[in-house]
């Protein structure tokens, strides 16, 4: 993070060598169903730009400011963030959803914003000829799909076909995403994947657990 910063701000002072400060964007999501994630995260985040200033005196000896803005983890309120933010000299976006992802990459492309979305966010952003302000390193969703039938290639000598397994996923954005990895997987390896969605947390969900029993996957 502080490479992708310091290579940020090296383009930006280029550009304006008189900057007050520089300004680091926090779509937070203190509220809602995934509280219990984004408060840690956003707390973290503030806590380390507050050491660069305090420790380093900001970076390349100019001073950092965090402009929070809460998104509730809904995507209608990311991109109002976002439109809310960018007019601050934001310099990088780290969007923390999938879905408020998606929605942005038009928008910070067309506005020259960088965005990391480390590890979420769209899977094929990591074409960078196609997409050239976005970073999801160091991993994505469909790195995972693969790591997941790799190894269950190695446990059963190379050989799943006829098996099936279950994709138990969020019903969102980011949930879908390893669905087409696994598809492709699935043809190649001659394996039956069988795809249960599971809502928002606190909705019930016994019925897809049911449905898991019925169908008795391998894995």
């Amino acid at each position: 993070m502080k490479r992708l910063a310091t290579a940020t701000v090296a383009a930006v002072m280029a550009a304006a060598p008189v900057m007050a400060d520089l300004v680091f964007p926090s779509l937070s999501y203190r509220t809602g169903a995934y509280a219990a994630n984004g408060i840690p995260f956003a707390d973290g985040y503030a806590d380390y730009f507050t050491l660069l200033n305090e420790r380093d005196g900001g970076i390349g000896g100019v001073m950092t400011r965090l402009v929070e803005c809460e998104t509730g983890y809904n995507t209608e309120k990311g991109v109002e963030c976002y439109e809310a933010t960018k007019g601050e000299g934001s310099l990088v976006y780290q969007p923390l959803s999938t879905g408020i992802t998606y929605q942005l990459i038009p928008k910070a492309t067309a506005d020259g914003i960088p965005m990391h979305t480390m590890g979420y966010g769209r899977t094929s952003a990591a074409n960078g000829k196609v997409f050239s302000n976005v970073f999801n390193y160091p991993a994505n969703y469909w790195n995972g799909a693969s790591l997941v039938v790799n190894h269950l290639l190695d446990i059963n000598g190379g050989d799943i076909k006829g098996k099936t397994v279950a994709l138990v996923y969020h019903n969102s954005a980011y949930g879908k995403e390893p669905i087409p990895t696994l598809e492709a997987l699935a043809a190649k390896h001659g394996f039956n994947l069988s795809l249960l969605a599971v809502d928002h947390p606190g909705q019930e969900q016994k019925s897809q657990w049911l449905q898991i029993r019925r169908e008795r996957p391998d894995y």
